[in-house]
């Protein structure tokens, strides 16, 4: 039941009636409407801006438009405060009535509580999708987290949602990892060994050598490279791929589908799907062979403009035109990147999401540009960028791995607090924010730390249940009478329950999880609060032992406050808490 959206219905209809009786110009379009929570919260409990939208078209000041459809609104006896503030802003104030219902729902629904219905699209997620040379870093934390909880969300806003990674196994890095291993394997065999510049000297390859020792035993050691290179690299990056799958687990993130970019190349003398989708992009007329202009910075006397194939990207809005294939015919990076999006069009997906470091800014528009091509602007790629993590420990700066060489691991933060911690700090920031993250603060068990405070506020409403028990007390939360939850805390909790299938919708329009996390952190604290107030004024405590109807209503409350923070932490990926 999202309250927010019938409002909007609700004004949506009154200004029909309006055009309809004459008092308003027809055919007005409320689309770009709001109906949100006030920045104050004492001008009322929601405001809408329909009067400063819908100005331009009627022809009228906003506010002499917004007097109009307050009047309106004043017929309908859910509201009993109607006010118009400012150029034009419309307040109002519900009876306690929405919100008992509001209380309800939420007791009627649980789980599916805030859960939009299924929209019939899908959407794929692509995110971390690291080089297969070695463990993740801090750096893939933040983007799997954050693309695991905005995966989460988008499936509670209704999308079927599929979580994909992407293997950049068909590069030259593949084969320094390949060398890199079969290094391990010389020293696994007993040989002395130098890791040369260039190579990677991480102890994680140490037992992927030992595991290569004892399939091949000695045979590899006088081979030359163009006989096991192609073999390792298999063997290697299968292995590191396991790392990964690995760490993904222990942060909580399970991808449904992996894609190999290998499998984008040609087989020997044979078309690919590389191929495929240049044809595709051809058959457009976006397909050419010209010579690109020097790169901003670049001198002229170091430019050799050569002819290459290029892709007409600025057809589809990018700003220039990107090369996929070189003069010497090998195949830009680009290229099957083009093709893997091909690939996902042709699995129907209905939107794109691609979820990458900071330092792929460049990369966006020639990808939506691609997809655009390639789907004739029918379907949406959205790129979402995730800036750099500082680590501190003890005040200073967490330094780097000796496991792997020359960065922190996901595994060395998870070995620090925990994937709990982890996902929630890591989303206590917007994705494009610079984030820092303190271990000892992380950790602290107090209010400023929002995930001990809203894992603590879930943890409370079991111990109000525990305490009932304890105490002796019949409690009927079916049959509770709602109606005599009526203190301004209550009422406070009620509000804040009815915001979070508003929250859900509005969080995945933007694709922000982010707000779930400050949206718990409110709906935590106000809790709290009440549960505070209780220890000051024991008329107000949650259990009342002597009088089970008041504690019935008050622990329907607290349990709706429970459905609530569960579902949020669901979609952050966080455990919800029974005791703390």
């Amino acid at each position: 039941m999202n309250l927010f959206a019938e409002i909007k219905t609700t004004i949506a209809a009154a200004l029909e009636g309006l055009s309809a009786a004459g008092d308003l110009p027809g055919g007005l379009d409320p689309s770009n409407m709001t109906v949100e929570p006030p920045r104050d919260a004492a001008h009322g409990d929601m405001a809408t801006n329909a009067a400063m939208v819908l100005a331009k078209q009627a022809r009228m000041k906003p506010r002499d438009l917004a007097e109009i459809i307050a009047a309106a609104l004043r017929q309908d006896d859910r509201f009993t405060e109607v006010t118009v503030a400012g150029p034009g802003f419309i307040n109002l104030r519900l009876g306690n009535a929405i919100w008992l219902e509001i209380l309800r729902a939420a007791l009627v629904e649980r789980t599916h509580f805030g859960r939009a219905p299924r929209n019939g699209k899908r959407v794929n997620v692509e995110f971390v999708s690291a080089n297969p040379t070695g463990p993740l870093h801090v750096g893939h934390t933040r983007g799997a987290v954050f693309g695991d909880a905005l995966a989460g969300l988008l499936d509670h806003a209704g999308w079927d949602v599929t979580r994909e990674y992407y293997i950049n196994d068909g590069g030259a890095q593949v084969d320094v990892v390949a060398r890199s291993a079969h290094l391990r394997y010389r020293e696994a065999c007993g040989q002395q060994i130098e890791i040369a510049e260039g190579l990677y000297p991480g102890d994680y390859l140490v037992p992927v050598g030992q595991a290569m020792k004892e399939k091949y035993g000695d045979s590899l050691l006088d081979k030359p490279e163009a006989e096991w290179l192609a073999e390792i690299r298999d063997f290697a990056t299968d292995a590191m791929l396991d790392i990964i799958k690995d760490d993904l687990a222990a942060l909580g993130v399970h991808m449904d589908h992996y894609f190999s970019e290998k499998s984008l190349y040609r087989a020997a003398g044979n078309r690919g799907p590389i191929d495929d989708a240049l044809e595709a992009l051809a058959s457009k007329d976006l397909i050419y062979t010209g010579v690109l202009e020097p790169p901003k910075g670049k001198k002229p006397e170091d430019w050799e403009p050569r002819p290459q194939t290029l892709f007409r990207s600025t057809a589809h809005g990018d700003d220039v035109d990107r090369p996929i294939q070189k003069s010497d015919g090998a195949w830009t990076y680009f290229a099957p990147d083009i093709a893997y999006h091909k690939d996902k069009l042709d699995r129907g997906f209905d939107l794109l999401i691609d979820i990458l470091g900071a330092d792929h800014g460049g990369y966006v528009k020639r990808m939506q540009a691609a997809v655009s091509a390639l789907s004739d602007g029918q379907v949406p790629m959205e790129i979402k960028l995730c800036q750099l993590v500082r680590l501190f420990k003890d005040g200073a700066e967490f330094k780097m791995s000796k496991r792997s060489g020359n960065f922190v691991t996901l595994r060395d933060v998870l070995d620090e607090v925990g994937p709990d911690v982890t996902r929630f700090t890591m989303l206590t920031r917007k994705n494009d924010a610079r984030l820092d993250f303190d271990f000892a603060k992380a950790l602290e068990q107090v209010k400023d730390n929002p995930v001990f405070y809203v894992q603590y506020a879930h943890a409370r409403t079991h111990s109000a249940f525990r305490r009932a028990e304890a105490e002796g007390v019949a409690v009927d939360i079916d049959g509770a009478d709602l109606s005599i939850l009526i203190d301004a805390g209550e009422l406070d909790l009620m509000r804040r329950i009815a915001e979070w299938p508003r929250m859900v919708e509005t969080a995945a329009q933007h694709m922000e999880p982010h707000r779930i996390t400050f949206y718990l952190y409110d709906l935590a604290s106000a809790l709290h609060t009440q549960w505070n107030r209780g220890s000051d004024d024991p008329s107000l405590r949650f259990v009342q032992a002597d009088d089970p109807a008041a504690t019935s209503a008050r622990l329907a409350l607290v349990m709706a406050v429970r459905v609530v923070i569960s579902a949020g932490l669901g979609i952050l990926g966080v455990s919800p808490m029974k005791e703390m």
